[in-house]
């Protein structure tokens, strides 16, 4: 791994919950870049995207380049460190970030060991892209929340983007401190890591070779020209699950391995689907349907770093904006591909369950509505009509056009808009 070097100049002191990092000698940053890693980069986008204004990122940049920070203490939930200013008296500067929850480390460490390159890859201290995307351990746009003694009320403040900057060259230099910053300790993690891989690997070693029906060599030869030949094996049974797709290698010349991880991972569920049912449920899909679906596919909530380049990518291929990826994946997780049209396609409904709708809705103390075609709209909530007769929410700001899906889909109006104002 091409690591960024020289983050620490001895080994930290820690308890595994805590760990002290010596202040970094000043150095250039010729291109600007802190961070050598994917997810080093990910923790300085967290800060960037939410920063309200650029010059105080530029200043605290500059103040992480020249050594202004002094030693950084890590606990889970907490980067904290004193950064020196214009005055003489340094600023106790500090990034709050939420802990990892028990179901998240259930699902970090369920993954890591049920995969031995994972395992391999975390000591060789790299973080594999799908651990991030079953768990969500790098923060997303708003997770960092920073905090500075300073009398600067921007935010982040020069001071709290300098230390920012700097853990991300402890992140490049040791993803444990990211696992530290949600809530566990190296020692920890490792001790669990070896129970499961050693639980998982005695599980292996002693399950049952299936049996497997075979033909000799000699007999399938010796009937080749004729006769008789000896009847063919049964066919394997389907198995229980998909398979894991194989294991693509860090590369800087190669595809992004997020991606290409999530297609083989999409093409053997798909090849298992078509074993046990005869048909492909894809098939029919348009590639933006495809696409959508990916995406509403990825786990993880809100946008993390990895699921942005996975709308970015995607998008950029069919033309479209995240934005537009981001609204049709909010439809699809509503109602699907029928969700999907009802987001794309306004149609005129025949008479009957749409001339009902508005008075149900009077009727419910709910505000007048608007009729257009297939849609019944006030100024901030709207109904749509599905062709599969269900009624689906929608939201947007006063004034705005700007409608997204929310809420369940209900063959009730009153239902649907009741769901999408959580009454």
């Amino acid at each position: 791994m091409n690591h960024a070097r020289g983050a620490r100049g001895a080994a930290p002191r820690h308890d595994d919950r805590r760990r002290s990092f010596p202040r970094v000698a000043p150095r250039d940053v010729p291109d600007g870049r802190f961070a050598a890693t994917w997810w080093g980069n990910a923790w300085v986008e967290a800060l960037e995207d939410t920063a309200l204004d650029p010059a105080r990122l530029a200043r605290g940049k500059a103040y992480a380049g020249r050594g202004h920070v002094d030693a950084i203490t890590v606990t889970p939930g907490r980067v904290v460190a004193y950064v020196h200013g214009s005055r003489a008296r340094p600023y106790r500067t500090e990034i709050r970030m939420r802990a990892l929850g028990d179901d998240g480390w259930e699902r970090f460490l369920d993954e890591a060991t049920a995969r031995p390159d994972h395992i391999a890859a975390l000591l060789d201290k790299d973080v594999p892209h799908a651990l991030e995307a079953v768990t969500g351990l790098l923060p997303a746009a708003g997770d960092l929340v920073p905090d500075c003694s300073c009398p600067d009320d921007g935010y982040p403040c020069k001071h709290a983007a300098a230390l920012c900057y700097q853990a991300a060259r402890l992140l490049d230099e040791d993803p444990f401190v990211l696992f530290l910053m949600r809530g566990r300790g190296e020692q920890e993690l490792l001790a669990e890591l070896t129970r499961r891989n050693a639980a998982r690997s005695a599980a292996e070693t002693t399950a049952a070779a299936p049996s497997m029906p075979t033909v000799l060599a000699r007999t399938a030869l010796a009937t080749a020209a004729g006769a008789w030949s000896p009847p063919l094996p049964p066919e394997l049974p389907v198995p229980d699950r998909p398979g894991r797709p194989a294991v693509f290698p860090p590369d800087p010349h190669a595809p992004d391995p997020l991606a290409l991880d999530l297609l083989a991972t999409e093409a053997a569920v798909r090849a298992h689907g078509f074993l046990a049912t005869g048909h492909d449920p894809v098939a029919a899909l348009t590639p933006w349907q495809d696409a959508v679906r990916l995406a509403a596919a990825h786990p993880g909530s809100g946008l993390t770093a990895s699921t942005r380049a996975l709308y970015r990518d995607l998008a950029y291929a069919l033309d479209r904006t995240p934005t537009d990826l981001a609204r049709a994946v909010a439809a699809w997780r509503q109602g699907g591909a029928a969700g999907l049209v009802v987001l794309e396609e306004p149609w005129d409904p025949p008479a009957g369950p749409f001339d009902r709708a508005r008075p149900a809705l009077i009727a419910a103390d709910f505000p007048a509505f608007r009729p257009w075609r297939n849609r019944l709209s006030t100024e901030s909530l709207q109904l749509r009509l599905g062709r599969d007769g269900l009624w689906y929410g929608y939201e947007s700001d006063a004034g705005r056009e700007d409608w997204w899906p929310r809420g369940a889909p209900d063959p009730d109006p009153v239902g649907a808009l009741t769901d999408l104002l959580g009454r």
